[in-house]
């Protein structure tokens, strides 16, 4: 099974991250797509989020009806502060016949090598790097570059060859609050469900603009 695994706080979901799972699932011939909602980021354990379940609520009405997506509860049901070498360490032990694949933006790829055990992670999943600019691959300027002291040439060529291109969408789940923190339309910038959902529950009203993600 080729699974791509897609962590977040999806706090909340919007379509630039259904549009990256979609992307990394047409382009990888991935099997499946997890959203692996967080318990706590480990960047962001000053910011408080939506409860775990309001999250994961979300995150189904956002990809219902999609049979390759799925959301996975497991650092949500394990609590505590999330580590992506963790949870990889235990999907793979809970069927070690998976292909994993983490998913990820490349503005995330500078800091994966100060992430906990970055050749762990790397060993555990190939990690896919999804870019919406237009960056350089190989040569000077080559954004996998990061990479260099985190894994050998040949895992590097791996990760390389797995790169996704999607079209650039400039949203966030920040500027999402932060729209309805103002009284704003968030129309089209998640699903309609999920807009509906915010709406009936009152998230995020007279929240504060700072965080990002």
């Amino acid at each position: 099974m080729r699974l791509g695994i897609y962590g977040g706080s999806f706090d909340p979901v919007h379509y630039g991250h259904l549009l990256l799972a979609e992307s990394c699932r047409e382009q990888l011939a991935l099997d499946a797509v997890w959203f692996l909602p967080a318990a706590v980021p480990p960047h962001k354990q000053q910011r408080q989020l939506a409860t775990a379940g309001t999250r994961i609520e979300m995150l189904e009405l956002a990809i219902g009806g999609h049979e390759a997506f799925a959301v996975c509860t497991y650092e949500i049901d394990r609590g505590g502060v999330s580590y992506t070498v963790d949870t990889l360490a235990h999907l793979r032990q809970e069927d070690p016949t998976r292909e994993l694949f983490f998913l990820m933006g490349a503005d995330s790829l500078g800091d994966l090598p100060t992430w906990r055990e970055p050749a762990r992670i790397c060993e555990l999943a190939v990690p896919v790097v999804v870019d919406r600019r237009g960056a350089s691959v190989g040569g000077e300027g080559d954004m996998f570059s990061v990479l260099g002291d985190v894994v050998d040439a040949k895992r590097l060529e791996t990760i390389r060859q797995h790169l996704v291109r999607m079209p650039r969408i400039d949203l966030s789940s920040s500027e999402i609050r932060r729209r309805v923190a103002a009284g704003e339309s968030v129309r089209y910038r998640t699903p309609r469900a999920v807009e509906k959902y915010i709406g009936a529950q009152k998230l995020y009203r007279g929240e504060s603009t700072a965080g990002n993600g």
